[in-house]
């Protein structure tokens, strides 16, 4: 079994650097990475992988030392935030950019009509935990909506206005960003023709 490894490993920010340090003198927040794959005989790509030099590390990292715990879990932008309390510029625009690679290079990615994207809450304060189910639509002019399904807060809890149904959006080009930014990748599961195609929380 391999042993859980933190975010915070010096390894991991090591294989970084390293990736970074092939081209020599680089601004590491610039630096972005792709894996391609040309079979013998095809003038085009047939595979490619984009992200940023710590996406990379993250996965290398991973396929030898195992996943991070999954308390030490953070959203894109809650990992961004927090490099801006640190004032590292580069954390916080390489939180950001991995977020977006991340959604937009999913192999289920864009959201689809009759996908059911289900967001999981953790308890904060007086705040339960809960959960929200939302369902894309075509939206009016080309793009798509999402809209709330149902919730599992209780109806005369104090936290229902405000709270529940903020992520729905109508005619938005990309629905799910929000989402995927605020709550997180690892709070969301995503259904499509009955099938999970996403599933964030599975340990």
């Amino acid at each position: 079994m391999r042993p859980i490894v933190r975010r915070t490993d010096p390894r991991l920010q090591i294989m970084t650097e390293a990736i970074v340090g092939l081209i020599p003198g680089a601004a590491p927040a610039f630096v972005t990475v792709e894996v391609s794959e040309r079979l013998p005989g095809a003038d085009n790509v047939r595979h490619l992988w984009g992200g940023t030099p710590a996406g990379l590390a993250e996965r290398l990292f991973t396929a030898l030392y195992g996943r991070p715990q999954a308390s030490e879990q953070r959203s894109p932008l809650a990992r961004a935030e927090d490099a801006k309390r640190r004032r590292d510029l580069v954390g916080e625009l390489d939180a950001l950019q991995q977020g977006h690679t991340d959604l937009t290079s999913a192999p289920w990615y864009p959201a689809r009509p009759g996908d059911l994207v289900h967001v999981h809450f953790e308890p904060v304060g007086e705040m339960p935990a809960f959960g929200e189910t939302y369902r894309v639509t075509a939206g009016a002019h080309g793009f798509r909506s999402m809209q709330l399904l149902c919730h599992t807060l209780p109806d005369e809890t104090e936290f229902l206005d405000g709270m529940v149904g903020c992520f729905a959006v109508e005619d938005d080009p990309d629905p799910l960003s929000d989402l995927w930014f605020e709550a997180g990748p690892h709070r969301l599961t995503i259904i499509r023709d009955g099938r999970p195609v996403h599933t964030g929380g599975a340990r």
